[in-house]
């Protein structure tokens, strides 16, 4: 054989040792750390349903006859709607890559319209009831105005007017709290998300079904307002053209443009939305509480986030769902339920959540590194 043939069955051998070496030493754990990476990216949910489930059964045992009585699932419901409905309007801002630092403060403010306008002026509830609606509408719109013009960041945006609405707040209510008594009188529809409704007696009342397992569970209808607000946003988000803009916005605003996309509408809509959310969560508010009162919902805003970040929505925009910042809002109340059923204090609830947030952060982050 010459040197050529010899050089060329080297060269052959050697390309094949090349190509074949890809196959023969790829870490089987590494492909497995992949394999695991693709199924979160694509089922982002994935995770905090798991968390939910764990947190289930550990508290379970930990408080055992308490924690699973249909009364206290009843009452975590109650107590996370707001939160919940809150984190819905958080989730469309958190998608764009932006962040709603406000969306606590304009719950209250749409609140305080609500309840003085119909109360204190003596405006019929037919009128002060879109006024607040309009409130909220007007400060999420105000949000996305000046992060879109401006070109400012949105925590700096909603940081400012975080103080603004606030001291609008303060403004408007006189810092007076309206009585459930006096609201009941003046203007009971604005208590109507707070009417309390047992499932077993109204399905064995009006349908005559017998239905055991619901025995003991009792709602509120701001958690059925909770679910409607939640479901026609996951429908937009994933059924309408406006929800496919606003993943794209979040992922790739530069390449969203060149696609043709008015991003800068787009933020717009997301922002005046979130506003609209948020007064939907003040007329809960008002249910929830009987009243009105320009101190409530001081923590919403971090609480609002915290069950975004738990729920899976990506920080950096682009990757999230509505069914996961729900199950994020659960987590939240099932863990502080949980420990207080438990017997420990208050310190350690907020730790368990600082822990969450952090975990969550750090998937998220190892996801992005890995698929990159």
């Amino acid at each position: 054989m010459s040197d050529n043939a010899t050089g060329s069955a080297a060269a052959e051998r050697g390309l094949s040792q090349e190509q074949g070496g890809v196959a023969s030493f790829e870490d089987p754990d590494r492909g497995l750390i992949r394999r695991m990476q693709e199924f979160l990216h694509r089922y982002p949910t994935s995770i905090p349903f798991i968390v939910l489930l764990i947190g289930i059964v550990i508290f379970s045992f930990a408080a055992p006859g308490k924690f699973l009585a249909p009364f206290n699932f009843s009452l975590i419901l109650q107590q996370v709607t707001i939160i919940a409905i809150l984190g819905v309007a958080q989730t469309l801002v958190i998608l764009t890559a932006g962040i709603d630092l406000s969306v606590g403060v304009i719950m209250i403010l749409a609140s305080v319209v609500m309840g003085r306008t119909a109360v204190v002026y003596g405006v019929p509830v037919e009128i002060a009831f879109p006024l607040g609606l309009l409130a909220g509408l007007a400060c999420g719109f105000l949000n996305g105005i000046i992060v879109t013009k401006l070109r400012l960041p949105p925590f700096i945006v909603t940081l400012g007017t975080w103080s603004i609405f606030g001291a609008l707040n303060v403004w408007y209510s006189k810092s007076e709290t309206i009585r459930q008594a006096d609201m009941q009188e003046a203007a009971p529809f604005l208590q109507w998300t707070g009417t309390i409704i047992k499932p077993y007696s109204f399905f064995a009342d009006t349908l005559g079904l017998d239905l055991g397992f619901l025995k003991g569970w009792v709602l509120n209808y701001g958690s059925i307002v909770m679910l409607i607000v939640a479901a026609v946003i996951w429908y937009v988000l994933n059924k309408t053209a406006f929800g496919r803009h606003v993943y794209a916005s979040g992922d790739d605003p530069d390449a969203a443009r060149l696609a043709g996309i008015n991003t800068d509408r787009t933020l717009i809509a997301v922002y005046s939305l979130a506003g609209f959310i948020c007064a939907i969560a003040a007329w809960v508010l008002i249910g929830r509480i009987g009243g009105v009162s320009p101190q409530a919902g001081q923590t919403a805003n971090l609480d609002s986030i915290t069950a975004v970040v738990i729920g899976g929505t990506s920080l950096f925009g682009g990757r999230g769902s509505i069914v996961g910042t729900l199950v994020g809002a659960l987590i939240v109340g099932v863990f502080r339920n949980g420990l207080a059923l438990s017997g420990l204090e208050l310190l350690w609830q907020d730790f368990a959540v600082g822990v969450l947030i952090i975990v969550a952060v750090t998937i998220d982050q190892w996801i992005r590194k890995i698929s990159s």
